[in-house]
């Protein structure tokens, strides 16, 4: 059964069942302080479990994209050694939210697998939840006696907390769970070895294929459980698994899953996949594992990418660009591909998934040249790494060492991604080896460095007595009103970077929280005996929370919730000029402009958008006079909710990598001009904004630009400092009627004054190279020279050294001089030395640099050095002679 055919089977079984097939939510996840990516098929319905958003349908099927590459659910260095574990995967899942429960989930996951998917019932083993002491939780009976009229007693196996008692996190639902194993290996395997030993035990053949978690508590702060609400089901399964069964293979990588992938990186490696022949063949099996690696990694950095996430040095995107890095290394060091080849695996991927995920054929293009650029910068870093460990190991040779010492060792690995084992390998070419230990220690410090940057200790949430979790957080009246009366529901305390604030949950609020790119709002909470101050509004599964650095006294008492006004207003300004600035891009551009991120505050708003050229300065001059022109027209905001399908047809812009709903805000500045989806507050009308002013263009990422502007008193304060900034340049210049030829001619003087000053340096630089040559001494064969010159120009000193050397064999010359006041070093030596004699110009460089309280370094031909003590500078030539000595 082909992989699509697999798909939609499932999807169209579970209709049959009475459940509706929602679509999957974008891979990457918005506005959950909890979650960079959906790791599991039930994350994106996460506040459904915990009671937090109402019950649309109580049934629902889905395929949701998943990636597994950090915190507790991690599975990156076990991708591409062995066979089925994945980065980015697909998670057949089946939901209830407090309608059926163990019965049906048990008896319809059955169905499907024996009598629709046609799969032999004797390879089938599953596992039910054998209790936990430690919290309270006996042996799962019912799952047991449910398994028990449709497979052998001898089949169902009880499975420990590890395996049978499912979590999303360290908080959150969780539930016992009943898996169902298949053992896909052949005939004599299955008759020499009881598969149930097998079970759980990292057999590539007996693998879990379905999970059905039966989700019923809640884990706290503490490690305790409540009950939830409701009872649910909660179901995934591996949905490349599932296709390793069907289709009768050993292994994920072999199904047409990753086959298509597969064959295009044989083609441009020139290499072959042979899995069958890895156990025999040591090459083989790295050739194997990089494919394996390549294959499965462009799935998650396409969807990634797609989703609007974007490779970067922080967070999520560091995450993605790690992932790419990983498999550029692969194949860099296993399949010897030496140029950018990710990207051309793009459209090999869009073939094979589009017609189910169509956002890979639409953002095609970009993730081409997203990727592409990624990996042309990575390769530049993997050249100068390999420079570096040459340097490296030619210094700790020099120095008579054996070992490389594992903070280099990690600097290799952190700075250039050089993998140990290539460091290793490349070490032993010098015959060295490395310190593994020491680079070990170096990652775990870094690591608990990591940790503690991002720890959050987050208590569990106090409800306030009387009051009912169940009525707060939800209700959001700041499209309309800047305060209202709130009483508070629950609240917790949340420790950060060693910080401790306290997050609130009010029973309504005016409040607006974080999303969108629109900061959240600050203001206060007012009673009658105290002011407690909001820091800061985010929203957490849905529920609206506050931050205040202290807790009220009395919290039985109703407050005033008081928006900040003056931030607000302009918050406004900026999130409505994002509308008329998008509008105006597309109109200058053309219409493949499309938003991609955005940031919109009190100070200015950031805008990044697709397209794939500089914008020109006849371009922002146009897209300003559109925007202030519209501006200008005082355009009433017009703000409906409707139905997505309704939003379509009026042509609302909707941003890929959002979720959105049945019903959507529909925000409209002249329908022929801007119509977005947007859930962000605006301006009433866009005579409020004043005045919009473009400060800045850049790239950001391939066929990524960004555009940074201002707009009202921001816009104002910009235009008179600059008009303040052409006075002092006229009053500087004497008041000339044309300032701008006036300073072209002071420009043009001085210019012409700059060549005088290089002409005598050069002839300078003439004087002094024949006084040094005068000074030339012999010392075991080597022509020395070391003299401190009087010559304020770097490159002068440069061109000084090259001209010497090129007159003077066996040349080893050390000069100082002051620099613009600061004492520098430079070291020039012949090649015949460097390569001979062992002479390394950038590791004396950095040694003799102690005596000028600085550091330095270069090639090992010619090295430099600056510090701050001049009069140490005959000292370390004197240095630099013993090395010749």
């Amino acid at each position: 059964m082909e992989s699509s055919k697999v798909r939609q089977t499932f999807l169209e079984f579970f209709k049959s069942k009475g459940h509706e097939i929602v679509a999957s939510a974008p891979m990457v996840v918005k506005n959950d302080p909890t979650l960079m990516f959906n790791n599991s098929g039930m994350a994106p319905f996460k506040d459904l479990f915990l009671g937090n958003a109402p019950i649309k349908y109580p049934r629902v099927a889905d395929t949701q994209k998943c990636l597994r590459v950090s915190g507790k659910h991690n599975d990156l260095e076990e991708v591409g050694v062995d066979t089925y574990h994945h980065t980015m995967f697909e998670m057949l899942g089946n939901w209830s939210f407090g309608d059926y429960f163990k019965k049906d989930a048990i008896t319809w996951a059955w169905e499907l697998l024996t009598e629709v998917y046609k799969i032999d019932k004797s390879r089938l083993y599953v596992t039910v939840f054998e209790g936990s002491a430690e919290d309270a939780l006996g042996f799962d009976q019912e799952a047991y006696d449910l398994w028990k009229q449709f497979i052998p007693e001898d089949r169902v196996l009880k499975g420990n907390k590890k395996d049978n008692f499912w979590e999303m996190g360290e908080m959150g639902p969780c539930g016992p769970c009943s898996e169902i194993h298949c053992d896909i290996r052949t005939d004599e395997e299955r008759a020499k070895i009881d598969g149930k030993t097998l079970v759980n035990a990292s057999h590539p053949q007996v693998i879990e294929i379905w999970n059905n978690v039966f989700m019923e508590f809640n884990r706290k702060a503490d490690g305790s459980l409540e009950k939830l609400p409701a009872q649910h089901v909660d179901t995934g399964m591996g949905f490349e698994r599932l296709c390793v069964v069907l289709q009768g293979k050993q292994s994920n990588y072999d199904t047409d899953v990753f086959k298509p992938v597969l064959d295009k990186i044989e083609e441009l490696s020139g290499l072959n996949y042979r899995p069958k022949e890895e156990t025999k063949h040591q090459k083989q099996l790295i050739i194997n594992i990089a494919m394996r690696v390549i294959a499965d990694h462009i799935r998650a950095i396409s969807f990634s990418i797609a989703d609007g996430q974007l490779p970067s040095n922080t967070g999520a995107g560091y995450v993605i660009r790690r992932i790419l890095r990983r498999a550029i290394r692969y194949g860099y060091q296993s399949l010897n591909l030496k140029e950018p080849f990710m990207y051309r695996l793009v459209p090999v991927l869009a073939n094979q998934m589009g017609q189910a995920f169509p956002e890979l054929v639409s953002q095609k293009l970009l993730i081409e040249k997203v990727i592409k650029e990624e990996e042309t910068s990575f390769f530049r870093t993997l050249e100068n790494g390999l420079k570096r460990i040459d340097q490296v190991c030619i210094t700790v040779s020099n120095d008579k060492k054996k070992e490389v010492d594992g903070a280099t060792v990690f600097e290799l690995y952190d700075t250039y991604g050089f993998p140990l084992d290539l460091t290793s390998l490349i070490s032993r070419g010098y015959g060295l080896s490395i310190d593994e230990e020491g680079f070990t220690k170096e990652l775990e410090k870094q690591k608990n460095r990591s940790r503690a940057a991002t720890a959050i200790d987050t208590g569990d949430w106090v409800i306030v007595e009387g009051r009912k979790p169940e009525e707060g957080g939800r209700i959001f009246l700041g499209y309309k009103q800047l305060e209202c009366e709130a009483s508070i529901i629950q609240y917790r305390k949340v420790k950060a970077k060693g910080k401790e604030q306290f997050q609130l949950v009010l029973d309504k609020t005016p409040f607006y929280a974080e999303s969108g790119g629109q900061v959240g709002d600050t203001g206060i909470l007012e009673s009658a005996n105290e002011k407690i101050t909001i820091t800061d509004t985010k929203k957490e599964n849905g529920i609206i929370i506050h931050f205040a650095e202290r807790l009220p006294e009395n919290f039985s008492q109703t407050f005033i919730a008081k928006v900040n006004a003056g931030k607000r207003n302009l918050t406004e300004n900026n999130h409505s000029s994002t509308h008329l600035l998008h509008a105006a891009l597309r109109k200058v551009l053309g219409t493949h402009v499309e938003q991609k991120g955005s940031l919109v505050n009190e100070e200015h708003l950031r805008f990044d958008f697709s397209h794939f050229a500089k914008v020109t300065d006849e371009e922002i001059t146009e897209i300003e006079t559109i925007v202030n022109h519209k501006i200008r027209e005082n355009i009433s905001a017009d703000i409906k909710e409707m139905s997505i399908d309704a939003a379509r047809k009026l042509g609302a812009m909707a941003l890929f990598g959002e979720k959105y709903g049945d019903v959507v805000r529909v925000v409209t500045f002249d329908k022929n001009y801007s119509i977005e989806l947007c859930g962000g507050t605006h301006v009433p009308a866009t005579g409020q904004i004043g005045l919009f002013k473009l400060v800045s263009e850049s790239a950001v990422a391939a066929g990524i630009r960004r555009i940074e502007a201002i707009t009202s008193d921001k816009a104002e304060e910009f235009f008179n400092h600059q008009t303040a900034l052409i006075n002092e340049v006229k009053a500087l210049l004497k008041n000339p009627k044309d300032v701008v030829k006036s300073l072209q001619g002071v420009l043009e003087h001085n210019a012409e004054l700059q060549k005088q000053i290089e002409l005598m340096l050069r002839d300078k630089a003439k004087i002094l190279k024949s006084e040094l040559l005068h000074k030339k001494q012999t010392i075991n064969g080597i022509n020395f020279i070391a003299e401190k010159i009087e010559l304020d120009s770097a490159e002068a000193i440069k061109d000084l050294s090259y001209e010497i050397r090129s007159q003077v064999d066996n040349l080893f010359m050390v000069l100082g001089a002051e620099v613009k006041g600061k004492p520098t070093l430079s070291i020039i030596i012949s090649d015949n030395l460097v390569k001979e004699k062992n002479l390394n110009a950038g590791t004396i460089i950095r040694e003799i640099a102690k005596e000028i309280n600085g550091g330095g370094g270069g090639q090992p031909f010619y090295a430099t050095a600056g510090g701050t003590h001049s009069q140490g500078i005959s000292k370390a030539m004197e240095k630099a002679k013993s090395y010749i000595s």
